[in-house]
């Protein structure tokens, strides 16, 4: 399987069953996209995830059909204790084309299939981790790992991505640009000021200037 990032924005998901695995699902996707969960029951959670709509229906293999006509979704999760069930649900996704992630199966898998990883975020900075479904402890351990150095990241994207547009507005040379903007990137200073709760604006204007300095040097 090779990683890849999906936009789900104004997409609809559609997770089949109620219990703590489809809440886990749930709270994945409704960060983006339209989430449709449809169970028997629902845990307690559930009412934390204020983007899902929830759908209390009694759940057999000839529905599944008609909640993905209903639903029309760009990916379905088949997260429900009835194995069955979940066949029915893989088997939908593949005719119709939509992408799918079986809950209960972990593994080798096939085309189509999606395997929603262990997820570290900083605003729009992400990192995944992912065992192919073989060790979910493995990723939750490496994802713990990952978050503190995520910490100041978004802020950072958004300082490095002005940086770009300015050095562009500059005409500055495309590697001239380059290593200004790794300059920022590495530069202490602006991590610092970062952390302390300061734009890094000063400290990356520093680590600029000096790198163009030492490009016009080399060149």
């Amino acid at each position: 399987m090779l990683p890849l990032f999906h936009d789900f924005a104004d997409e609809t998901v559609l997770v089949f069953g109620g219990g703590s695995v489809g809440l886990r699902k749930a709270r994945f996707f409704a960060r983006e996209a339209r989430t449709v969960v449809v169970g028997g029951r629902f845990e307690a959670g559930y009412d934390e995830v204020g983007e899902a709509s929830l759908v209390r229906a009694h759940l057999d293999p000839e529905d599944v059909r008609g909640w993905f006509d209903r639903a029309s979704p760009a990916l379905a999760v088949a997260a429900t204790d009835d194995g069955a069930l979940n066949d029915a649900v893989e088997v939908e996704a593949r005719e119709r084309g939509v992408l799918v992630n079986r809950a209960d199966r972990s593994g080798d898998r096939e085309a189509g299939s999606v395997v929603v990883p262990a997820t570290a975020r900083d605003g729009g900075v992400v990192a995944a981790v992912a065992t192919g479904g073989r060790s979910p402890a493995l990723s939750k351990r490496l994802r713990e790992r990952i978050e503190p150095l995520l910490d100041g990241a978004d802020a950072m994207a958004d300082l490095t991505a002005d940086v770009r547009e300015e050095l562009r507005e500059r005409e500055t040379s495309p590697e001239a640009r380059r290593r200004a903007v790794r300059a920022v990137v590495e530069s202490n200073a602006v991590r610092n000021a970062i952390s302390a709760g300061d734009d890094g604006r000063e400290e990356a204007e520093a680590a600029v200037k000096d790198a163009l300095d030492r490009s016009l040097t080399r060149d």
